[in-house]
């Protein structure tokens, strides 16, 4: 078994990986740049170390720093969390050629997945269903035509190394399609390093369903359901739930054989997900992407499962069996989770930094709180601007519904903007109760505004 962790993240995810580990016993190490020295990941390790200034690349992403202080500190695996690291396939390669074990995927699994044209090509050639588009990077305008003019407008051009809702561009006609690719191409280079794009058909009325999957070392994969993330703010997901209103067991069944295919087809270890674009008016999914790491979402999935996904990957890290079979899985009630950012919903989600002058979250029966803030925290204005990820299970979606109202009613934080109003009045939009909702939700209705 692991002995010794150094946690190359901040933030929740790096609670939630600290709490995961001393359950397990195991000793660890967090790393923190020079705006987090009072964090609460760096208060709650059993070592804390600044690894550099402010910006990410000098710290969180310094992947030298990380790995020598890995070794100097006797770890003998690394969690990258979720942003980040996690998703570099040269990261776990250092790690390997540094004997030291990378608790996610191989460096290889993340290449295939993490570069977009590729991944699409390796479920192509899996027979998992791909939406209509290019066959590979699209290397110039007139290609970008001639894809476009086959499959029909509109279509979607996407970075192949983007994510987070970054380097994507909607074209409806030859103008917006040469505008599209000029820009996103650049756009790609300066987010990512690298320029290439592909083309997809864009599915305009469609919800967005992933595949939460786990596999081992030993050849098995298991998928734990879906989860629902159509509510979505320019890409970026708000709200997510499982089960998805719109999935019924046999959809479930299918999309989970599909997702573990999928992660089967790169010989994939540890938690990972498959997006999947799904039209629920054709009952007809579409393979979107696979993030080779834990996602933000995951509590939800381990509400409704009971199986603790973040102790899962440190034991598949370490060698050893997953813990369940595909048999042993078992969906019990309903979970949502509102992601809590400091910002004004009021003034357009503009962010909202600063101190936390009271800082109260709601309890009781079938209340989660997954955060890394407290009264006296000063929240930076250089990362992401999440305070807490709100996360309620209950018996049914009504009852779940009801008890994130009351949960957030409770949610006090004062000193800075947060979303909890935002995500109150979505608990009572009748759209959003309704459950027959699509990823245009937020275009569609504006909800601090009714």
């Amino acid at each position: 078994m692991i002995k010794k962790v150094l946690i190359a993240n901040r933030g929740e995810i790096a609670v939630r990986i600290i709490r995961a580990c001393k359950e397990l016993d195991i000793e660890t190490v967090a790393v923190y740049s020079e705006a987090d020295k009072t964090a609460l990941h760096v208060q709650i390790a059993d070592e804390a170390y600044c690894i550099g200034p402010t910006a990410s690349k000098d710290s969180y992403l310094n992947k030298v720093n990380i790995i020598s202080l890995a070794k100097l500190t006797g770890c003998d695996a690394i969690h990258p969390g979720y942003g980040f690291l996690a998703e570099n396939a040269d990261f776990a390669e250092m790690c390997k050629e540094c004997h030291l074990i990378f608790i996610g995927p191989s460096a290889d699994a993340i290449s295939k997945m993490g570069t977009k044209d590729v991944a699409r090509e390796t479920m192509r050639a899996a027979g998992v269903p791909v939406v209509p588009g290019s066959r590979g990077i699209v290397d110039d305008e007139d290609a970008a035509i001639q894809v476009a003019s086959d499959i029909g407008y509109p279509v979607i051009i996407k970075a192949t190394a983007g994510g987070g809702g970054k380097g994507i561009r909607i074209a409806r006609d030859e103008a917006d399609l040469l505008k599209g690719f000029r820009i996103t191409r650049q756009e790609a280079l300066t987010a990512f390093g690298n320029p290439g794009v592909y083309i997809e058909k864009f599915i305009e009325d469609f919800r967005h369903v992933e595949i939460q999957v786990l596999g081992d070392t030993f050849g098995n994969v298991i998928h734990l359901g879906e989860r629902d993330c159509s509510i979505q703010r320019r890409m970026q997901k708000l709200v997510e739930e499982t089960p998805s209103p719109a999935i019924d067991s046999e959809m479930r069944a299918e999309m989970g054989e599909a997702a573990v295919t999928a992660a089967k087809a790169v010989d994939y270890t540890g938690a990972g997900t498959v997006e999947f674009i799904f039209d629920h008016h054709k009952r007809k999914f579409y393979f979107m992407e696979m993030n080779t790491r834990i996602q933000v979402e995951h509590p939800v999935t381990e509400m409704v499962t009971g199986i603790d996904l973040i102790k899962e990957q440190i034991r598949v890290a370490s060698g050893e069996k997953l813990s369940v079979e595909q048999n042993d899985v078992q969906f019990n009630g309903w979970a949502i989770e509102c992601r809590i950012n400091a910002e004004n919903p009021n003034k357009n989600f503009m962010p909202s930094a600063g101190q936390v002058e009271m800082y109260l979250p709601p309890g009781g029966f079938g209340v989660r709180v997954d955060s890394a803030a407290y009264t006296g925290y000063f929240i930076p204005p250089y990362y992401d601007s999440m305070v807490a990820k709100l996360i309620v299970h209950a018996p049914t979606r009504d009852e779940a519904v009801q008890k994130m109202k009351r949960a957030l009613s409770e949610f006090v934080v004062e000193g800075i903007e947060t979303t909890i109003p935002f995500h109150l009045r979505l608990m009572n939009h009748d759209v959003f109760v309704s459950g027959d909702f699509n990823t245009k939700f937020l275009e569609t209705y504006d909800v601090m505004n009714p």
